[in-house]
């Protein structure tokens, strides 16, 4: 009946064990605010996952709850009789929260960043596999279908091999943040995305930030770094400008994909290649730009893609769901930008 919920104790899991291919997974959801209530539309959509209970300790103010009773606290949810559960508190509560979970059994999925320090995010992280738990971190734009294309075609050869990554990530300030700056609220999304295009880890790192707003916390960063692979990568974020705008570059030795996430659009720029018999310009002068095309691509919402990955690893299916470990990478990476700012020098990782 609305407002009631089955109680039965925690769903715990054996080392290894997933939950049972197409048995619903009875979802919890902690954390109500704004980030909170987008999961629990998601959820409720999701084929085979049912949100059965929700907690926020400030209550309901977005109305999402929906019949449920809004519980108190973590510990509440646990006892719902939850398979996994949705984090969406704010940061600093991150550890608190997963570490409460992973000691009852529940697999979960964090937003991201995985907690407020990398060190912290190492404890979650090591808690969820050492109990055999699936663990994820929610980094949303890694399902947005302009960069699901870019990924497949680079992996399918289409750039060749790829020079440099660029992002940029601007706009004006989300009053919903209070805990972090926006190297930990923004700039770990073109981290993580950087990393997960090229398929390589962070080598080094250099950044610039500043503080013009008056809040305690860093409101813009440019950084540059490099990848294992040698890619070399730069990101422009803020949120002080008045113009929004979510642009991610790859330029490689074919040309570049360019990938505008507010609309979901990929463009591919070919580098040009009409060939010359003229003798004093047929020398390498760098390259020219070719044909472009903007390919029609099926759009679906990135974070129903989200909940949907998390499922399908909670059924032990092929999944794009990002690990706790990948989480971590990219919490290191921006303490590490934060670091080379404050010192103003180039990190190694």
């Amino acid at each position: 009946m609305a407002g009631q919920q089955e109680q039965r104790g925690p769903v715990r899991a054996r080392a290894g064990q997933v939950l049972p291919e197409g048995r619903p997974v009875r979802m919890g959801l902690i954390g109500l605010g704004s980030m909170g209530r987008h999961h629990a539309r998601v959820i409720r959509e999701v084929e085979g996952m049912e949100l059965v209970a929700v907690a926020d300790q400030y209550g309901d103010r977005h109305g999402v709850a929906e019949g449920l009773e809004v519980l108190p606290d973590v510990q509440a949810l646990i006892a719902a009789g939850i398979d996994a559960a949705m984090v969406a508190v704010p940061t600093y509560l991150h550890e608190e929260v997963a570490l409460a979970l992973a000691e009852a059994g529940v697999h979960a999925m964090v937003e991201k960043p995985i907690a407020a320090t990398a060190e912290s995010g190492r404890r979650v992280a090591a808690a969820f596999g050492d109990a055999g738990l699936v663990g994820c971190v929610g980094y949303v734009e890694r399902c947005n279908p302009a960069l699901l294309e870019m990924r497949r075609r680079i992996e399918a050869g289409e750039l060749g091999e790829v020079y440099q990554i660029t992002t940029e990530r601007q706009g004006p300030y989300p009053a919903r943040i209070a805990d972090v700056g926006v190297v930990k609220d923004l700039a770990t999304h073109d981290v993580d995305l950087a990393s997960w295009i090229a398929q390589s880890p962070y080598a080094q790192v250099s950044a610039q930030v500043t503080h013009r707003s008056g809040r305690e916390h860093e409101d813009m960063v440019v950084a540059v770094g490099r990848l294992e692979r040698g890619i070399i990568v730069n990101h422009v974020v803020n949120w002080l400008s008045p113009m929004k705008r979510r642009q991610t570059v790859a330029t490689g030795e074919k040309g570049a994909f360019i990938a505008d996430t507010l609309s979901g659009d990929l463009t591919f720029i070919a580098n040009g290649d009409v060939a010359s018999d003229w003798t004093g310009v047929a020398v390498f002068r760098g390259v020219s730009e070719g044909d472009s095309i903007r390919y029609a691509i099926a759009k679906r919402e990135p974070l129903r893609v989200e909940q949907e990955n998390f499922r399908d690893r909670l059924w032990g299916r092929p999944s794009e769901a990002v690990s706790m470990a990948e989480g971590v990478h990219a919490l290191t990476v921006v303490e590490a930008l934060l670091e080379s700012a404050a010192h103003g020098r180039t990190l190694a990782l």
